[in-house]
């Protein structure tokens, strides 16, 4: 049997009509560009969150560099991310001319302030940039309560859970800005790059003049900015794949829990917060110390597609060791133990029992 680690071609069969007709309406009306389109999408992404406000833009890279550019983050600044993440946490925050300073992570694979290092009230980071990994958020009540005390701006990298929930309110809503991602692979996914940033008004106006070049008005460049507009088809599709997520998390959730009931006591697997409504925007599993790479070898060979969400910390790799200045303990424990299986709506239970069987055959022998 052959199980890819995605797949994402029932998930196009699904909104098809939709998506067609869409991709229709913009290519008959030359429509490519901003405009009522962007306008609609975005008011979904509000409505859908329950934002003040949003700017699409063209990749979650994107989003995080406008960010940070809105809240002020500037050349000299400090923020405070984890190592922990895909490399566009850290890439955004050094792109805006700032110093990344990673912080250890929790059992949820969450920023641990409890693990801050060295900490200067009276020179704290201009900003935290926060991830919530793997589809669920972390404890954003004691973040803010910290970033409060402090004056310190809250922007939230949940490229990974759209769709999430932190005590019942909606990603998007909760702190300073969110920055999503629509890359196809994620929760919400479009067909090509995309993304939004919600939240502040005040802050998404300045977020939607840095997405494009810099102006307020048509000839009125008010900052160096970037072309970083999301294109009207990637709207259209992420709009109309929208409507069917919530329907597609609750079958994956299931997917998930099932991996957890039936592999608990093998591998180490994953631990939802009390406060969150988890997406699985992956599944991942803790292997015992040392069998990692073997069983992703072993599942390869029975036709079972895996990832690993990370292999190497970002603080480690050369583009960024500069600015390593400590070890993260956990963060570099995970990154050599933990394994991420095939997960998505539209696994088969006869799919799953195969995977299942596998990594219980594995650990067996």
């Amino acid at each position: 049997m052959k199980i890819p680690f995605v797949d994402l071609h029932p998930q196009y069969t699904e909104c098809k009509k939709d998506i067609d007709s869409a991709i229709k309406n913009i290519i008959q009306n030359s429509d490519f560009i901003t405009g009522p389109t962007v306008e609609k999408f975005e008011k979904s992404i509000c409505d859908y969150t329950g934002a003040e406000a949003c700017a699409s833009i063209g990749s979650g890279t994107n989003a995080l560099v406008c960010a940070l550019r809105a809240v002020g983050v500037d050349e000299c600044d400090t923020v405070w991310t984890v190592g922990h993440t895909f490399v566009s946490t850290t890439e955004a925050i050094v792109n805006v001319g700032a110093r990344p300073v990673f912080i250890d992570i929790d059992e949820y694979y969450h920023m641990d302030l409890e693990g801050i290092k060295e900490f200067n009230p009276e020179c704290p980071p201009a900003a935290i940039l926060f991830v919530d990994l793997y589809g669920q958020t972390p404890d954003i009540d004691k973040l803010k309560k910290f970033a409060k005390k402090y004056k310190i701006k809250l922007i939230e990298d949940a490229a990974q859970s759209f769709g999430s929930e932190y005590k019942g309110k909606k990603v998007g809503s909760l702190v300073d800005l969110t920055c999503f991602s629509f890359n196809p692979v994620k929760n919400l996914g479009a067909m090509g790059d995309a993304g939004a940033v919600t939240g502040n008004k005040k802050l998404v106006d300045k977020v939607r003049m840095f997405r494009d070049h810099g102006r307020k008005t048509k000839f009125d460049y008010d900052q160096v900015g970037y072309n970083a507009r999301i294109d009207n088809l990637q709207a259209v599709v992420t709009q109309a794949i929208l409507k069917k997520l919530d329907s597609w998390t609750k079958k994956k959730r299931k997917v998930c829990h099932r991996y957890t009931d039936e592999l608990k006591g093998i591998v180490k697997t994953p631990k939802e917060a009390p406060w969150s409504y988890h997406t699985y925007y992956v599944y991942v599993i803790e292997t015992p110390k040392g069998t990692r790479d073997n069983l992703q070898k072993y599942l390869k060979e029975k036709g079972i597609s895996t990832n690993i969400h990370y292999r190497n910390p970002t603080h480690t790799t050369k583009a960024f060791k500069e600015y390593s200045w400590w070890s993260l303990p956990i963060t570099e424990y995970m990154c050599k133990n933990i394994l991420s299986l095939p997960c998505y709506h539209t696994l088969t239970n006869k799919q799953q029992d195969y995977i299942i069987k596998a990594i219980k055959d594995f650990y067996a022998n």
